[in-house]
This record gives C-alpha cells, sequence and structure tokens, in this order.
C-alpha cells in the first residue's frame, strides 16, 4: 500500500503553517464552551473527545486549581444541558486524559507528575495507560518512559498495535513524534517506545510537538490528530492543533496541517498570560457529512469544541 507521498518533507515554521491555515480559509464554526458542573473553584480543560460507556456518552477531563499543576482525571456525563461527574466513575490522578478501543477493550491514559528524582522542587511526568470493559473496570497495566508524554495507541487493521511516541531531549529535544508497531498491550515494553525512530522532518528547529489521538481510516491509513508548538521572543507559549495521516505499511506520512487557532474559539480565561494562546488538541468526531467536531483544551483554563471540516475525509 503505497502512499504516494513526497517522502522528503521538510520542516515548516509553525510561522508558515499558520500563514497556510490562515489563507485557506479553512472552516471552523460554531464554537461551543463546554458547560461543566460538580465542579468547584477549579478549572475543566484538556479534555478528550467523548465516548459511549455502557451507553453513556462520557467526556474525560483535567480537573484543576488555577494555581496549581496537581490535577486529576474526572469523567463528565451530560444531564440537563451540563457536563456532571459521572456517578460512580473512578477519578484518576492524571493529566491530559485520553483514550481508545483496542482489542474490544477500552483504553484510557494520561500523564502522572511525580517529583524529579533529582531536581529538588521540580517536577518529573510519565505517561500511564488503564485498560478495562470500561470506566468502572479500568486497571493500570503500563507506565511509559520517564519524561515522556504524548504515548498514542491505535489497533492496525491486522490487530496489531502502531504506538506513536514523543521523546525529548537528545532524541527529540523539545519533542518529536516517534512511531513503532507492537502486537499487542501485553507486547508494549520500554524498549521498544524508547527504541522506536522519529518522523524526520515535521518539527522545524525551536518547536516541539505529539500525537493526541489517533484514528484508523478506510484502507489501513491513520489519521493522526497532534500539537504543535514554539516559543515566541517573549517566551509565551502558541500551540496550534495539526493534522497528518500516517502509512503503517512504509511508514511515510503526508505533510501536517494546522486544522484551527486560538482566535477561531470563544473568549474565555487563560491560567497564566504566557498561555493564552494554547490550543491543546484533545480529540476528534468524525460525521458522515465531511464534517468533524474538535474538543480542545484552551488556554489551560476552559475546554471548548468547534465544527471543522474532517483533516481525513477522503482518505
Amino acid at each position: 500500500m503505497a502512499s504516494g507521498w513526497d517522502t522528503s518533507i521538510k520542516p515548516q515554521p509553525s510561522r508558515e503553517l499558520l500563514a497556510a491555515y490562515r489563507a485557506s480559509r479553512a472552516r471552523a464554526e460554531n464554537a461551543e464552551r463546554i458547560a461543566f458542573g460538580g465542579i468547584v473553584d477549579k478549572d475543566v480543560y484538556n479534555i478528550a473527545a467523548p465516548f459511549t460507556d455502557n451507553g453513556v456518552t462520557v467526556i474525560p477531563g483535567r480537573v484543576e486549581s488555577r494555581d496549581s499543576e496537581h490535577s486529576e482525571v474526572v469523567f463528565f456525563a451530560e444531564q440537563d444541558g451540563s457536563w456532571l461527574p459521572l456517578e460512580d466513575a473512578p477519578v484518576l490522578v492524571l493529566q491530559d486524559p485520553f483514550h481508545c478501543r483496542i482489542g474490544g477493550e477500552l483504553v484510557v491514559g494520561g500523564v502522572e507528575i511525580y517529583p524529579h528524582p533529582v531536581n529538588e522542587g521540580a517536577l518529573m511526568w510519565r505517561t500511564v495507560f488503564y485498560r478495562g470493559q470500561d470506566i468502572r473496570s479500568l486497571k493500570p497495566f503500563f507506565k511509559g518512559p520517564d519524561g515522556m508524554k504524548d504515548l498514542r495507541l491505535v489497533e492496525l487493521a491486522d490487530g496489531s498495535i502502531g504506538v506513536f511516541t514523543r521523546p525529548q531531549g537528545e532524541k527529540g529535544g523539545r519533542g518529536k513524534i516517534g512511531y513503532t508497531r507492537v502486537a499487542s498491550l501485553d507486547s508494549l515494553t520500554l524498549a521498544a517506545i524508547n527504541e522506536a525512530p522519529l518522523l524526520e522532518g515535521q518539527f522545524a528547529e525551536g518547536e516541539w510537538g505529539g500525537a493526541n489521538e489517533a484514528h484508523l481510516l478506510e484502507g489501513g491509513l491513520v489519521g493522526v490528530l497532534g500539537h504543535v508548538a514554539n516559543f515566541d521572543d517573549a517566551g509565551d507559549r502558541h500551540y496550534y492543533p495539526m493534522a497528518f495521516v500516517f502509512n503503517p505499511a512504509d511508514e511515510s506520512f503526508s505533510a501536517m496541517k494546522l486544522i484551527a487557532e486560538r482566535s477561531r474559539f470563544l473568549p474565555g480565561p487563560s491560567k497564566r498570560p504566557d498561555l493564552e494562546d494554547v490550543v491543546f488538541s484533545g480529540g476528534l468526531v468524525r460525521q458522515a457529512d465531511g464534517s468533524a467536531v474538535l474538543y480542545a483544551g484552551i488556554s489551560d483554563a476552559d475546554a471548548q469544541r468547534i465544527v471543522i471540516d474532517d483533516p481525513f475525509q477522503g482518505m
């Protein structure tokens, strides 16, 4: 299954990606703040896309005080127009939830923070995975490498599992996407993740990004929803939702494109002034009419959704 894509992709700075996005006049409409209730004096942000659990539509969200990085993942269900914590559901001590289904099982993950082993007062992080038949039966089964966020899994057409990684430091700088394949959830290992080759040519010098969600497409391709980010000269952060298509057969991939920006969402609060221009891709619900609903964390303090064109339509 040859992709036909240009395999000599050159990294484009996010300012060029942003200019191309604006020039395209891409669809971005019906921006809506998601109303969460049952939470006192805390923000809900960096949500995942909704999914169905025992017939109930559920949204996992990061719940956190405005002045803290210590968060919990709460599962919310809609009731009378407001999303409320799901009764008897577990609360996970994690950041930035995500989910997928593999082998008929629900897999939920997020970022666990803990004291840095060397730098006193600093925090370290890793991606933690849970599995079960439903939310209430979730059990932890794997912890990713120390210092790695944005590990994502997708069940491929042949039943194996594609693993998108995001090393930092000597291998990945501020964060680049890697990829490997394993036979099953039980085959996930730290060695396999650490040895995953990078998808070369995606991020410009000094910029970073990661995969947020992976969709198996018709024909066995994988649509990847992710983010690309940078610092400006003042030290402010800029995060943009992006998407690309990956071919597991030959590990080629299309050029990334931006699919939204902060100004297309509703105005709202920010955790800090340097986080005002942050859109964190939470998840994508693809529609039969060629549109898609993007669920996103906004400025590390808010959660919204917006209707866009399906970035994987026709793939």
